[in-house]
């Protein structure tokens, strides 16, 4: 598959080289299942063909070790720059492969937002067409500091259909448009449950809010996650389920959102190369 254009970032900014498309993963509370739908939308796009990595920017949290089962820390090869490891076919990168499982990160903001930047920057990322960053929940310092100095193609906002989740994930959506980062759609998880031995369906946590929220600010549900044992599992057990179980119903909605993510970034203007604005005379 030919690479992914770039496309258009906040600002005056520009797309990295070697990460032609960053896509932030946000929420605007914890406990929505951020991080795990940022790895295994990761490894969607990986399985559409892509080449990706994963970011955590969670630094006083940070889960993506656990869920893609990453252990000991990167390489150095210069003493200034990182290697990023692999899991399943993605490049990643944490704060949580640097320090000790057990060890709090007692930072300011400004610490934080550092520590973030340089994570972005030191990696020896490949030539990535996505680098997916799961953001911490919020809309603090590390989401301000993302929309200043880091080139975001877009965001996805994770929410669940309680209304309390909603309700923060329409502050991160608004915070998203005020930095100008263009929100894709919004991937409502735990939207039902469905009993193992009988069948029937239930909305544990409500229903119809992501719906609500779709209608309200104009922008599209990209998927609807169920509530399912094994997509906890699996990340616990390191092995997220659209690696571990690609056939079944979870992963092939994972892969419906991946492929809907797509297809917004494709309406968003495109940034021509140096090459091409040259040959043009741009």
């Amino acid at each position: 598959m030919s690479r992914l254009p770039s496309h258009a970032v906040q600002g005056e900014l520009k797309p990295l080289p070697n990460a032609r498309n960053i896509i932030v993963v946000g929420s605007g509370k914890g406990g929505v299942g951020k991080s795990t739908t940022a790895v295994n939308l990761a490894l969607a796009l990986v399985g559409e063909g892509l080449k990706v990595g994963v970011l955590d920017a969670d630094v006083y949290g940070p889960s993506i070790p656990t869920m893609l089962g990453l252990s000991g820390k990167p390489d150095s090869p210069d003493g200034k720059s990182i290697t990023p490891m692999r899991a399943h076919g993605l490049e990643a990168m944490s704060i949580g492969l640097l320090v000790g499982d057990d060890t709090p990160m007692i930072w300011r903001g400004p610490m934080a937002t550092q520590a973030l930047t340089q994570l972005l920057n030191d990696t020896r990322w490949g030539e990535l067409d996505i680098l997916v960053v799961d953001l911490p929940p919020g809309t603090g310092d590390i989401q301000l500091t993302l929309a200043q100095k880091i080139p975001v193609a877009g965001a996805v906002v994770v929410t669940t259909p309680q209304e309390v989740a909603t309700m923060d994930a329409r502050k991160a959506l608004k915070m998203f448009e005020k930095v100008n980062i263009p929100v894709l759609g919004l991937v409502e998880n735990m939207a039902a449950h469905a009993c193992s031995q009988c069948g029937h369906v239930e909305h544990i946590f409500g229903e119809g809010g992501a719906q609500w929220m779709a209608q309200q600010y104009g922008v599209p549900v990209l998927g609807s996650l169920p509530l399912d044992v094994h997509i906890r599992e699996q990340g616990d057990a390191g092995v997220p389920v659209v690696a571990a179980r690609p056939d079944s119903a979870s992963a092939q909605v994972y892969r419906a959102t991946a492929r809907a993510l797509l297809a917004r970034l494709a309406e968003r203007p495109k940034v021509r190369s140096g090459i091409m604005a040259a040959l043009r005379g741009e």
